[in-house]
């Protein structure tokens, strides 16, 4: 049995069904669920002020207990809002003592990466309460990979990937890539070189995910890191005008502008269907014909 603790950094949860799902799924399989009346909270299209939202990070600095799993209600918008108020050197020090198990994705990456930025805290990039425990069926891939990550010091996901041959190590890092490309220029972007960046978004045309992709070239990032892994991308759909231009084709021409192994094809994003990875674990990443294994370590997990 877990503790799970919920935030709601971010937008107000339209799906409130699901999120009373997800914990009722939560509950039913023994873990306590702390921190409730925070999922009906509105503002505007936010889950509430941005005092109550910043003190739902900040509180975390004080929280007591141990096992403590830190669950995102849902992403949006609204936790870029934040960063310049919320308590970083608080939280890192609250690492230091019993590592919460921070979880989350879409929005919640920039809260993410500031704690990797900025103290090197390790999160936990994966589901969250409305869209995946609260499912209309909770997927057992999700929920697999979910307790795979936050019970075992060292661990692999396996998928059929797509890209070059390729064997190397870094810290891995990244989430979405929308909010990673926002964060450049600012404190709380990661300065990691030798890495492997894992990198997911949804609803960006193919044409926007190059864009940012580009983006990340031109200011020396990807050519920094040993390898790119892309999840899914939920929503590229292109259309009449594209003429051909896909996702697919916008991946192959990225793989002719860097030097680095493109891999694709993770579950990994706004899926239904979706791993859960530690952002500033230490990785090995393997890919041939046969496969691909991504072995992660380092990370903080569940106490006995």
């Amino acid at each position: 049995m877990s503790q799970f603790h919920l935030v709601a950094p971010s937008g107000y949860c339209i799906n409130q069904d699901a999120a009373r799902l997800g914990v009722q799924r939560l509950e039913a399989s023994g873990h306590r669920v702390a921190n409730q009346t925070i999922i009906p909270r509105r503002l505007q299209r936010f889950a509430g002020t941005e005092q109550q939202r910043v003190a739902d990070i900040n509180d975390l600095a004080t929280l007591e207990g141990k096992n403590q799993i830190i669950l995102a209600v849902r992403g949006g918008y609204g936790a870029s809002r934040l960063l310049d108020a919320i308590d970083w050197d608080g939280l890192a020090r609250r690492q230091q003592q019993d590592p919460l198990l921070i979880c989350g994705h879409s929005d919640f990456t920039v809260i993410q990466l500031g704690l990797l930025a900025l103290h090197n805290v390790i999160t936990f990039s994966g589901p969250m309460l409305a869209g995946n425990f609260g499912a209309p069926e909770l997927n057992a891939f999700t929920e697999e990979h979910f307790w795979r990550a936050l019970q075992n010091p060292t661990f692999s996901v396996e998928w059929q990937g797509d890209g070059p041959a390729c064997e190397t190590q870094g810290q891995l890092w990244g989430g979405n890539l929308a909010m990673l490309v926002s964060l450049i220029g600012t404190p709380w972007l990661p300065k990691v070189d030798n890495g492997i960046l894992v990198l997911e978004d949804i609803n960006e045309h193919p044409f926007r995910v190059e864009r940012m992709l580009l983006q990340l070239k031109h200011a020396g990032i990807l050519d920094r890191q040993r390898a790119v892994v892309l999840g899914s991308f939920s929503g590229a759909t292109p259309n009449d005008y594209d003429a051909g231009y896909t996702l697919e084709t916008m991946i192959d021409y990225l793989r002719t502008r860097v030097d680095i192994p493109v891999i694709s094809g993770l579950a990994f994003g706004h899926e239904q269907q979706t791993v859960t990875l530690p952002l500033g674990a230490q990785a090995t990443l393997s890919h041939s014909q046969a496969g691909t294994r991504l072995t992660l370590s380092g990370h903080p997990v569940l106490k006995a």
